[in-house]
Formats: C-alpha cells, structure tokens, sequence
C-alpha cells in the first residue's frame, strides 16, 4: 500500500489516528505544556495564549520582521492549534515579505511547518492532543511558536519521517511532485533543465527527474553547488557565472535542445530558457527570485511551437486528496531514499530576518529551518 493510501484510510478512518505517534525528531521537542504562556480573557470570554512570533508590519527587506507577542485563540470548528516544533523557509516568504504576493498588514509569514496538536476544535474528530501533523500552504502563519490551522490541511505525520526532515521537505517536495508528475509528467528519455539546481526545489527536481530516467541538465553559481548538483543526480552541471548557459545546453543536446526546463530564477534566466527548448518544449515558470520577467510576447514560443506555464503547487493540492496524494508521494520517495533533503542551515526563530537575508544573498542551499524560540 502507498503512503498516499496509507494516509487517505487512516484519515478517513473512524479510529484515532495511529500513523502520528510522534516519531523520534533530530532534536526532541519538549512537550507542549512545558513552555510558559500567558493568558488573557478578551471581553467575549474566549481564553487568548500569548506566544512570540515573526510579524510584518510593512513591506520591504529582512529588517522589515520584528519580534513580537501575538495572541492565540482556542481553536473553533474543524480547526486545532498547533505548537511548531520545526519551521520551513521558502522563497514565497520572501514574496510576501516583499509584497509580490499580497497580504493583508501586519501578518505572520511562513507556509510550512511541523508540530504537536495542544488543542482541537469543538465536535473535530480524527485529531487529538498530542498528534504529531506536517502542513504546507495555506493558510500562511507559520513563523510563530504556536498557530491555528484548519485539520483539513494538516498531513499525519509517518513514524519514520522526522521533524526537522519533514518541515524541511512537505512544501518544496510537494513542489516537485506537482511540477514532475502532474504539470509535466517526466518520462524516461527526457532532457530536463532545472535552474537554481542546489537550491531547496531544484535539488528535489535534480533527484527525482534523474530516478524518473531523465537526462538532467543543472545551473548553479559556483562549484561548490555544482558539486552537490552533481550528487543529486545532475548528468551534467553548468556554472552560469562561467558558461554560457544556451552554448553548453546546445553542446549536451547535440543542438537540439531539451523537453522541459524549470525556472525559478525569472528576470535573468527567461531568455536563456526559451532558448534551451526543443521544439514542443514546455516553459514551466514557478518562481521569480531574480524579479519578474519582462512581458512576454507570443511570437517567442511561435518559433518552435513551445509551452509556456506558470503553475501554483495550492492549485494542484486544493482537495484533501490531492494533499494527500501529494504528500504520501514525498513521503514514500523520502522512505525510499529517492529523495533527500539537506537541512543545510537552521536558525532560532527570532532570527528569522538573517535567514532571509542569507538565502536571498546566496549564501545558502539545500533547505532552511527555523527553530521557536523557547521564549
């Protein structure tokens, strides 16, 4: 049975969910009654946790996230509440952060995240206090010690995955699932060019595209990251601050180009991508860290009868069993070992500021975590 399966029947099972038993985490976390919290009553009765959280205030650069008290409610129906034991970073944070993708002033960044239910909501079956759950997605909020979620988003997490492993991987895994085998489906024989290849997705997209039987073609800054591209499965790296990305594709293909290419990157690397098509190619735009491309006319994907997509992995996982499916995916190849996840860099959450600073620096590769803070 597939860990899609295995999910779906334990979800839709009328017995307490047993695949939560909390696994054993790189770093145990402490149970959720040991941290302090103060409480208040708000003048409709409703008891209010205070906990530390990341808030933005105003757009702009790192410097932007303070530090600060929120409150937490009790969680209503169909949602529990959650202490994080371990917190994902990806680049749509940065979005938000930047106003790219809007949301509402002041907000609590973050879409994925680890934890233990402390609370459930009235009349919620199937959850219960001290289940270990995984989300990614929405809603956002996750840069906090504790939130509330709806349990329809929240993924039971396997025995054998652990926290850290887990918050590092849901989000950008189930990226790569979407992008591999639902966008595109990447069949043995491809050509696949993935930027940004040692990056937290492009590592994912370099490992499981090569177990799918794909030749795949990776852009990376320095050696160091062609390196690792390399060990995730990359036939053949490019270091784009030294080559010319179009030259050395045209080289690996004999001129003819690949079948797909994933950009992350956006503004500086669209040009170069068209290029490195294949007639029939698919464009398969997920990301824009270096900005958003200049507008794109028609007569660019004219010339070789190419494809052009800008998919969002919410769009793919909107229904609880797409999420499932999805997820048992990711979960299944992490047991397998066809994917793995490198935990690269882990900061307190407090500082959660420097950690995007780093990645958008390029200082970082693999995936980032963020840790709550005990205080």
């Amino acid at each position: 049975m597939t860990y899609a399966a295995v999910l779906h029947r334990l979800y839709h099972s009328p017995s307490p969910l047993t695949l939560v038993a909390s696994p054993p985490p790189l770093s145990p976390p402490p149970p959720p009654t040991t941290t302090p919290r103060s409480r208040c009553s708000c003048s409709k009765g409703v008891e209010m946790a205070a906990v530390k959280a990341i808030r933005v205030h105003e757009l702009g650069g790192p410097e932007v996230m303070r530090w600060e008290q929120v409150e937490v409610g009790e969680p209503k129906d169909g949602e529990i509440r959650i202490k994080n034991t371990a917190i994902g970073v990806n680049f749509i944070d940065v979005y938000f952060r930047e106003g790219v993708y809007s949301a509402p002033l002041p907000f609590v960044p973050g879409m994925e995240a680890v934890g233990v239910v402390t609370a459930v909501g009235p009349g919620l079956t199937g959850r219960k206090v001290g289940d270990v759950v995984a989300y990614a997605g929405t809603p956002m909020g996750s840069y906090a010690q504790e939130q509330i979620i709806p349990a329809s988003v929240a993924v039971p997490l396997p025995p054998s995955i652990d926290h850290n492993t887990a918050a590092a991987i849901l989000l950008k895994g189930m990226t790569a699932h979407v992008l591999l085998r639902r966008v595109v489906k990447v069949q043995s024989g491809d050509w696949v060019l993935v930027h940004a290849a040692a990056g937290g997705v492009g590592s994912l997209l370099c490992q499981w595209a090569n177990a799918l039987g794909a030749t795949v073609i990776g852009t990376v800054s320095n050696e160091e990251k062609a390196a690792q591209a390399a060990q995730d499965g990359c036939q053949h790296v490019i270091i784009y601050t030294k080559e010319d990305v179009v030259t050395r594709v045209k080289e690996f293909t004999a001129g003819k180009g690949v079948n797909v290419v994933y950009d992350s990157v956006g503004k500086d690397t669209y040009k170069a991508s068209v290029e490195c098509l294949a007639t029939r190619g698919m464009l398969v735009s997920f990301g824009q860290s270096s900005g958003k491309p200049d507008p794109i006319p028609l007569s660019d994907l004219a010339a070789k009868s190419l494809f052009l997509t800008r998919p969002s992995m919410l769009h793919y996982t909107a229904t609880r069993e797409e999420l499932l499916e999805s997820a048992g995916e990711v979960f299944a190849n992490v047991g397998s070992g066809v994917l793995r996840i490198r935990v690269n860099h882990t900061y307190p959450l407090s500082q959660a500021a420097r950690a995007h600073a780093d990645l958008q620096d390029r200082k970082t590769s693999g995936s980032i975590l963020l840790i709550p803070d005990d205080s």
